[in-house]
C-alpha cells in the first residue's frame, strides 16, 4: 500500500499552515504562532466530547490533528460554547505568558485553517458538532 500523500507531506503542509497563520495573526515567528494556534484549538476542544473531538480531528491535516488531540484530559466534561468575546478571553488566557493571541485571534486562525483543510470534510465535521462549533470557526 502506498503511503498517503497527506502523511508524506505532513511536515511541509504544517509549516505552510504555520506561516499562513503567522501572517494572519500578525506574529513574528512560527513559535509564537504555534502557541497562539494551540490556544485556539484547546479552547475549542474544551467544548467537545472525546468522540466529537475525534470527528473534528479527522477533518484536519495530520499534524494539526495531532496538535488538537495532544495532552487532552478526556475525563473533563465539555464546557458550553459561550459568546465570542468570552471564548476569545479563554483563548488569550491559555498559557498567558506564552500566548500572543490578539483579540482577533480565533477568526485569524479560522481564516488560515480553512485554507488548509478540505472544505467539504471540514463543513461535514462541523455539522456533527454541538451548536456553537460552526460559529467558533467562522472566519469573518
Amino acid at each position: 500500500m502506498t503511503v498517503p500523500s497527506t502523511f508524506v507531506y505532513a511536515s511541509r503542509d504544517f509549516e505552510r499552515f504555520l506561516l499562513d497563520a503567522r501572517d494572519e495573526l500578525g506574529l513574528g515567528t512560527t513559535h509564537q504562532t504555534y502557541a497562539a494556534v494551540l490556544a485556539v484549538l484547546v479552547t475549542f476542544r474544551a467544548r467537545l466530547t472525546p468522540a466529537e473531538g475525534v470527528t473534528f480531528a479527522n477533518a484536519l491535516p495530520p499534524l494539526l490533528a495531532a496538535m488538537f488531540l495532544q495532552n487532552w484530559d478526556t475525563a473533563q466534561p465539555p464546557k458550553p460554547f459561550a459568546e465570542h468575546t468570552a471564548l476569545t478571553r479563554k483563548a488569550i488566557g491559555y498559557r498567558h505568558d506564552h500566548t500572543l493571541l490578539p483579540a482577533s485571534g480565533i477568526a485569524d486562525v479560522a481564516r488560515a485553517l480553512r485554507r488548509h483543510v478540505d472544505a467539504a470534510a471540514f463543513a461535514h465535521a462541523l455539522d456533527k458538532l454541538p451548536t456553537g462549533a460552526r460559529a467558533f470557526w467562522a472566519a469573518e
